[in-house]
């Protein structure tokens, strides 16, 4: 059997193995090994049933969602129950801190604290749709079939924390950046 120092022993038909890039110590790329006939990850195994909201949703609603069950942003969909947009709990936050606390953040620190803890009282009456990106972004949707490195590319580029998942069936659930790190890192 053929090993290599700095990792497990390979099988006899490991000679089909990919040699990625060497980085510096320290990087995200390094001395590893992709044996080939593990069968790779998919989005379908990393799926996870996910909460949606409509665009007409309350968004103080979609906020006691996010905090509620820890998630680190919400499907958005149509009435057909597809993916429109994903909002990130920060957009949550973005429509309840006013603009003027945003701008300069020394303004935040003058508010005393009663009015400083009710900030999210200004949500009242607003709808999810308010609370979405002015900047249209490419939407982090993919197919069950995607793997670990086109979630992760897909996260990174459109700077979501979740990416849903559809099929010919509609909507199954969403990986989260939580999730594909926890995949990532164990293996």
């Amino acid at each position: 059997m053929a090993s290599i120092v700095g990792t497990r022993p390979l099988s006899p038909r490991s000679a089909i193995i990919d040699r990625l890039a060497t980085g510096a110590p320290g990087s995200l790329v390094g001395n590893r090994f992709v044996d080939l006939e593990r069968p790779l990850m998919r989005a379908r195994d990393l799926l996870i049933a996910f909460p949606s909201v409509t665009v007409d949703a309350p968004v103080i609603e979609a906020a006691r969602l996010l905090a509620g069950h820890d998630l680190p942003g919400l499907i958005v969909v149509d009435d057909d129950g597809l993916p429109i947009s994903i909002l990130p709990g920060t957009q949550v936050l973005r429509l309840a801190v006013p603009g003027y606390c945003q701008d300069d953040p020394a303004l935040a620190r003058v508010v005393d604290e009663k009015h400083a803890d009710a900030f999210l009282t200004s949500l009242a009456g607003r709808t999810v749709g308010e609370a979405l990106p002015s900047d249209r972004r490419e939407l982090p949707v993919t197919d069950p079939d995607a793997t670990v490195l086109e979630i992760a590319a897909l996260m990174a580029r459109t700077r979501s924390p979740l990416v849903a998942v559809v099929s010919e069936e509609g909507l199954l659930g969403a990986v989260t950046l939580q999730a594909l790190m926890d995949r990532v890192l164990t293996s």
